[in-house]
């Protein structure tokens, strides 16, 4: 069995639970149809009803497919989305969730990216995001810093922390394949400070140079580095000031991801964090606005209240279940 064929099978059978006589969609877009058509196969050979749908890419991340497939993916058990622009923070993907569906999300994945990350021992990576999870979602603020010259405040004060195991199993449930994070909804208006992302930015891929974004009362109000700083910009402003939203904190915990230049990956890194700016609402927010990009902060330090939970890229809560 080839790598793509392999992985396939782990991300239907094994993330998704997937059963025979179980209603099955693949939502596919041209730049990845192989990996879709994979993934039909997979839900064929495990005796689901299987359906292939291609539509055309979305110009952006966050952006809703067309009407008719969001109303397929109210209708069916289990959902993957292998397409080259996010899905996960739509409507379409809230409203099939909220109708049962199970959901994961493969934005812009490739064959190597699948090999090297649904190999991954993912029990043991639920219960290092849980645990995670438990910490912070009882925390009132946090306070993110790293050598590249990173120093943000935030209040989660009331906000849930999810952890995206990877394991999508019971009705309702959603998340990336491949997963471990957890993340948030920092409360809207209160985030401070100054993040420098130099890991990778969604849109934007590995940075050659830091991009160093600066934040007042829950907004970012510059964005500096170079031509990337520029790109950046273009994919925020035509959505307005609720674009540039403090949407996200997130926490790597996937020991087998490693920085590639793809979000779906990057942002599941052990060892980092990442902000997002635009939507919040499918995490419990109330900013509503069709984007949603990830920055990767490399080596953070991660205080949550007056508890150091990441000290330069290593996590140190609970050792002996978190990182063993």
């Amino acid at each position: 069995m080839d790598d793509l064929k392999r992985s396939a099978l782990i991300a239907v059978k094994d993330c998704m639970g997937l059963k025979p006589g179980e209603t099955f969609l693949v939502i596919t877009d041209e730049p990845l149809r192989n990996i879709g058509y994979a993934l039909w196969e997979a839900g064929i050979g495990l005796g689901a009803e299987s359906m292939l749908v291609e539509m055309i890419p979305r110009p952006g991340h966050g952006q809703d497919p067309p009407s008719a497939v969001a109303e397929m993916m109210k209708m069916v058990d289990v959902v993957l989305c292998p397409t080259s622009k996010s899905l996960t923070h739509t409507k379409a993907r809230r409203e099939a969730c909220e109708a049962g569906a199970r959901i994961g999300t493969l934005p812009g994945i490739t064959v190597e990216v699948m090999a090297r990350t649904l190999s991954a021992d993912y029990h043991a990576i639920a219960d290092r995001t849980r645990h995670v999870c438990e910490v912070v979602g009882g925390g009132r603020s946090v306070r993110l810093t790293a050598p590249n010259g990173t120093d943000l405040t935030m209040s989660i004060e009331g906000r849930d922390c999810i952890a995206s195991t990877g394991l999508i199993l019971n009705p309702g449930d959603f998340g990336n394949l491949p997963s471990g994070e957890a993340y948030l909804a920092p409360v809207e208006g209160t985030a401070n400070g100054v993040f420098v992302v130099d890991g990778s930015f969604a849109g934007v891929g590995v940075v050659e140079e830091p991009l160093k974004l600066e934040v007042k009362d829950g907004f970012v109000t510059s964005i500096s580095g170079g031509e990337e700083a520029e790109k950046l910009r273009r994919l925020l402003e035509p959505h307005g000031r609720d674009a540039f939203n403090i949407a996200e904190l997130g926490i790597g915990t996937n020991d087998a991801a490693q920085i590639s230049g793809i979000l779906l990956e990057d942002e599941k890194v052990a060892g980092t964090v990442h902000i997002a700016v635009g939507n919040n609402a499918s995490m419990g927010g109330s900013v509503t606005v069709p984007v949603h990009l990830d920055g990767v902060i490399k080596g953070p330090t991660l205080s949550v209240d007056d508890q150091v939970i990441m000290k330069d890229g290593k996590l140190l809560i609970s050792l002996e279940r978190s990182l063993t």
